[in-house]
């Protein structure tokens, strides 16, 4: 299960890194530290301000839903990330990641409420882009997938006549392999003008998105729809556009407690609006799906 693959991703990095990492530990709900952790982190920051910092992890505790724990997580990322930006390196291309509820790996509650970071040595600077992708193998190693996806999916009719969709692989090992927060926009998911009515070109994503919910059980998602042009969404079609692949979901058998879907409107665009081109108008219109377990 991509739980135990997590586990073992930050074993290996222990092992990859040997001692390069430190964490600093957070009180129950709060995401700022407190004064002899904060007092930890600038000494560690005085005594250590030539090396390169390449992660920076935020993990909870059990307590609170998957939701706040995961605001919280980052909020402790962003709280440590603020203290060190400016006194170390830090790899232009790191990836900041959060671990809520899903991710306890303590069964010490007070041990989980912690930033931790992941750092090379300036006597490995030399060898940086190989420790780095070392590390992305070892990552890609511990979560490769045993489903194997077929590339058709054969769909029974009410009337017990069937028929075959083609289906994209890549987009489904790409699903079963993100990691949770990651968000994967579904491609050439078209709807009808001012609609939330699917056009038939975009049946295959639809079935892709169900094969890799059928054949992953642990993977749950939210599905989240975005809209182009106008600031302000009047008929709230953006909610209405994930609503709809979330009934097709839920028709299709899959269980409404792994899958959630929220309209956002024009309030998070990729190009600022009014957008120049049809590229940038199409880029903002879209359906994305973040992994919130897997």
């Amino acid at each position: 299960m991509k739980f135990f693959a997590t586990l073992l991703f930050s074993f290996m990095v222990s092992c990859v890194f040997a001692q390069e990492q430190v964490s600093f530990f957070f009180e129950s709900n709060k995401f700022v530290l407190q004064k002899d952790e904060l007092l930890k982190l600038n000494k560690w920051l005085t005594a250590n301000k030539d090396l390169k910092v390449v992660g920076v992890y935020g993990f909870c505790d059990e307590v609170g839903t998957v939701g706040y724990n995961d605001t919280l997580a980052k909020k402790r990322i962003d709280y440590v990330f603020n203290i060190i930006k400016n006194r170390v390196k830090i790899r232009e291309d790191f990836k900041t990641r959060s671990f809520g509820k899903l991710h306890t790996l303590s069964p010490i509650k007070s041990e989980n409420r912690k930033v931790t970071l992941y750092y090379i040595l300036p006597k490995d600077f030399v060898n940086e882009e190989k420790i780095i992708t070392e590390k992305q193998e070892v990552i890609l190693e511990s979560k490769k997938t045993k489903v194997k996806f077929p590339d058709v999916y054969v769909y029974e009719n009410p009337d017990g006549s069937t028929f075959n969709i083609k289906i994209d692989t890549v987009f489904m090992k790409k699903v079963s392999l993100a990691d949770i927060g990651e968000k994967i926009k579904l491609e050439s998911m078209n709807f009808f003008v001012d609609t939330f009515a699917i056009m038939p070109q975009s049946r295959s994503v639809m079935f892709e998105l169900l094969t890799v919910m059928q054949n992953c059980p642990d993977l749950k998602i939210q599905i989240q729809g975005h809209i182009c042009c106008v600031k302000k969404d009047f008929r709230d079609l953006s909610t209405q556009r994930a609503k709809a692949i979330y009934k097709f979901l839920e028709y299709n058998g899959i269980e409404k407690s792994r899958m959630t879907f929220i309209g956002f409107g024009s309030s998070k665009p990729l190009y600022a609006l009014p957008e120049k081109t049809e590229a940038e108008r199409e880029a903002n219109r879209r359906v994305e799906i973040e992994i919130i377990a897997n």
